[in-house]
């Protein structure tokens, strides 16, 4: 039998749609040694030029280290690069998103092949099984309905659309049954689900959490527009994660414009410190260095996080994406200043993050990830590390840590 390697890059939605294809393999042995591989499946990122030049490093490296091998190309990437690189015959085929779900047939061709699909499809594939993981990815949407200036990921992804809530609650019921306590809502842009088919991320968050074995749900990035009255009132829901990452993308109004954004700071700084007043500890994307970022909108920016009542963030020095208004505006930032006010931002979230841990490293709930040499790691109900000792074994295991010992990137504690 045939042994595929599956190579993912990029966002939890690709990690959901490895597993997909993963799910699919019958007539396949999946192997986790690139090396021993007949076939190399690439789930390809193209979220900034600097993840399609990652993507084509890694598929030449793989044709040195395995000559023999079958490289097809899937994720997004196929929809911007994949052409391109079908026609210098880097990789023996592309498929779009919406033929993963067909891999089984597809791997079985002879011939060079390029089948890209189209960008409206949804998956109805139930996912019984994560494997090596101890939190379960439900992707409950796909696509995107906003045109942030420096996107791309809608002409890769398409438009919004939901996946059927019945699919939604049989895949969570599998996985529930089959031990996952802990489930990560993912997609393209999460908080849009149900826009198209009269319900709410609230309404299916409440059916959720009625199945049987579901302890603890994560929601992936929401937009702050997407936070309304009747999500507001699950906060104090005890099986919703006490941590809610809400992309503002910057906090100058002058900037947000520029991007396209939908927010503005004067209301996240109300929603966000609504939120926090519930105990939530907050995570954000940030990106620093996009065109138009004189020093006055920076130092305005900076000024304005450190009120903000944040404990996580996602920084990114912005990376120019061909065939994007982003890339064609003027003046652009050097490269050492986005990289200076990079540090800048994630010096002041770190500080902010370990007085939060301070405040609130008692009566912690863990789901243990993954340990060795009687070291465990997990992360917390806030979505903090924390590194356990014990002598037994926690693999996988839900345990609560009384007090933890608060130090400076982490939580450590003892378990007997």
């Amino acid at each position: 039998m045939k042994k595929v390697y599956f190579k993912t890059f990029g966002c939890r939605t690709n990690q959901f749609d490895t597993q997909v294809m993963m799910s699919k393999l019958k007539d396949f042995e999946l192997t986790m040694n690139e090396e021993e591989a007949d076939v190399i499946m690439v789930n390809s990122c193209t979220v900034t030029n600097g993840a399609d030049s990652s993507v084509r490093a890694y598929i030449g490296g793989s044709g040195r280290k395995n000559p023999h091998a079958k490289v097809i190309l899937a994720g997004c990437g196929s929809h911007s690069k994949g052409e391109s690189l079908f026609e210098e015959k880097k990789v023996f085929g592309v498929i779009g998103h919406s033929e993963k779900e067909k891999i089984n047939d597809i791997l079985k061709y002879e011939q060079p092949f390029y089948q890209i699909g189209d960008l409206k499809h949804i998956d109805s594939t139930i996912i019984e099984e994560f494997v090596g993981k101890s939190r379960a990815f439900i992707k409950i949407q796909e696509g995107c309905d906003f045109r942030c200036s420096y996107c791309i990921i809608p002409s890769v992804r398409g438009d919004a659309r939901s996946h059927k809530e019945a699919d939604i609650l049989t895949q969570i019921e599998k996985l529930a049954s089959n031990g996952f306590g802990e489930f990560i809502l993912t997609g393209t842009n999460v908080g849009s689900y149900g826009q198209d088919q009269n319900s709410s991320m609230a309404k299916l968050l409440k059916r959720m959490s009625m199945i049987r074995g579901v302890r603890r749900i994560r929601i992936g990035s929401l937009e702050p527009i997407q936070i309304d009255d009747e999500f507001k009132e699950l906060l104090t829901e005890p099986w919703m994660a006490k941590h809610l990452h809400i992309a503002l993308q910057h906090t100058s109004d002058k900037m947000l414009k520029l991007m396209n954004r939908r927010n503005e700071f004067q209301t996240d700084l109300e929603l966000l410190e609504e939120i926090a007043s519930k105990g939530y500890a907050i995570g954000t994307d940030y990106i620093v260095g996009h065109p138009g970022e004189d020093e006055k909108a920076w130092c305005e920016a900076i000024e304005r996080v450190a009120h903000l009542p944040l404990t996580h963030v996602h920084a990114f020095s912005y990376s120019k994406r061909d065939n994007t208004p982003s890339a064609t505006m003027k003046p652009e930032v050097k490269g050492n200043l986005a990289k200076a006010r990079h540090k800048a931002l994630t010096e002041l979230v770190k500080e902010k993050n370990l007085a939060f841990r301070k405040a609130h490293h008692q009566n912690l709930e863990v789901l243990i990830e993954q340990g060795q040499n009687e070291i465990y790691h997990g992360y917390d109900q806030y979505f903090n590390k924390i590194e356990i000792s014990s002598n037994e074994d926690l693999t996988s295991n839900w345990i609560t840590i009384e007090n933890a010992t608060v130090k400076g990137d982490k939580n450590v504690a003892n378990y007997e």
